[in-house]
């Protein structure tokens, strides 16, 4: 075949296309929406390894929902490695993807799920998508994972901590934080697990009907505190999971047990609790087999953070056997 036969060959096959394309056809996912939902997921992006979306898709997919990822970062692996070379997404940019978006009638979400963010601008960004997605689907479920800090420590700018307290906290439908991060919302250290409990309170009134401390070190006791409150003004249901310490780092485990409350959650709209037993359950037997896996390779699991085995452990999340019971409080 001729230059100028395989010219004509590819325009009549773009012409074509293009007439196609002028009529977009049906979003599935809309016109036959799942039982479950259908998720934006704003959150950081690794090539290699499990942290972020890389650690919330899949998990969510397993339970049954479409999920969109935007990656608020693409890096080429996490920042504990010793170098790491990538990309950081600005706030004009998580509009423009927004816009065009819009600009398709693709905004109709069930849920919204953000981890990471680095800067103000960029959280400022988020609250206007929540602000937009709730304009299109007003029940929109916003769970959100104030990633902030752990063990005492920042790693985000200061200033991030206010917006969160001020700005995100009453739009959010469920909260996520550890120890530090709840501190820090709270306004006060959480010593026992009165303060806990209390703590998960401040936050109700400031917005989320759900809140769930995923961490709580108490007197060398890792514990999960949950808290619900079904109606403004009534006191919350609240319990706490005893969590078993597995004397290794592992990276991811947060931004997948948020993954894992949301997925639950949703289908036990009632019984945060019920939902919570999955989440550890999943979350306990995903670290489980990432720790007997190091081992089998012989590599010794307390060297160094450790990259959970995922797609592994993919039963263990579909369905997992619940061996870690909530304890409610009177």
């Amino acid at each position: 075949m001729d230059q100028t036969a395989i010219f004509q060959e590819n325009h009549v096959f773009r012409t074509m296309n293009s007439s196609k394309s002028a009529m977009a056809p049906p979003i599935l996912s809309l016109a036959l929406p799942s039982e479950t939902g259908r998720v934006l997921s704003i959150q950081s992006h690794t090539v290699q390894g499990y942290v972020g979306n890389k650690s919330a898709v899949f998990p969510l997919q397993l339970l049954g929902y479409d999920v969109d990822p935007i990656n608020s970062v693409q890096f080429s692996n996490h920042t504990g490695y010793p170098t790491f070379k990538g990309q950081v997404l600005n706030g004009q940019q998580l509009w423009e993807l927004i816009e065009g978006l819009g600009a398709n009638n693709l905004l109709y979400y069930t849920h919204l799920l953000t981890g990471y963010i680095g800067s103000v601008s960029f959280l400022n960004t988020v609250l206007e998508v929540v602000n937009k997605l709730r304009s299109i689907n007003p029940k929109l479920t916003y769970v959100c994972d104030p990633v902030m800090g752990d063990e005492g420590k920042l790693y985000v700018p200061p200033e991030l901590v206010s917006v969160y307290r001020e700005r995100v906290v009453p739009v959010a439908s469920m909260l996520t934080p550890n120890q530090f991060e709840a501190e820090q919302l709270a306004g006060f250290r959480i010593a026992s697990e009165t303060d806990g409990r209390e703590a998960c309170k401040i936050l109700h009134a400031a917005g989320p009907p759900k809140v769930v401390i995923t961490s709580i070190n108490i007197n060398g006791n890792l514990l999960l505190i949950g808290s619900h409150q079904k109606e403004k003004g009534q006191s919350p249901t609240q319990f706490k999971i005893v969590i078993p310490k597995i004397p290794s780092y592992f990276t991811g485990t947060g931004d997948l047990m948020t993954a894992l409350l949301l997925g639950w959650s949703n289908k036990y709209p009632d019984s945060l609790d019920t939902a919570a037993e999955l989440a550890v359950s999943s979350l306990q037997a995903v670290l489980q087999r990432t720790l007997n896996d190091y081992l089998t390779a012989g590599y010794d699991p307390q060297s160094s953070s450790l990259e959970i085995r995922l797609i592994q452990s993919q039963d263990g999340i579909r369905n997992p056997d619940v061996k870690f019971k909530a304890e409610k409080y009177n």
